[in-house]
């Protein structure tokens, strides 16, 4: 025979993941230095421009 399951216990453990999830990716986005924040957008922003200079059609409109 299964053993039974409180409901109210999975909901709460299942909410507390959830929330440890939310945090973890809260921390990794906004716990980084600043220099080290920059330097990821700056080579975001340099790979975007050396796609875009790669086109062959571009879109004017």
């Amino acid at each position: 025979m299964t053993k039974p399951i409180n409901l109210r216990q999975f909901r709460k453990n299942r909410a507390r993941a959830q929330a440890r999830a939310a945090a973890d990716a809260n921390a990794a986005r906004h716990g980084e230095p600043r220099a080290l924040r920059e330097a990821r957008e700056a080579r975001a922003e340099l790979d975007r421009r050396r796609l875009e200079g790669h086109r062959t059609e571009r879109d004017d409109a």
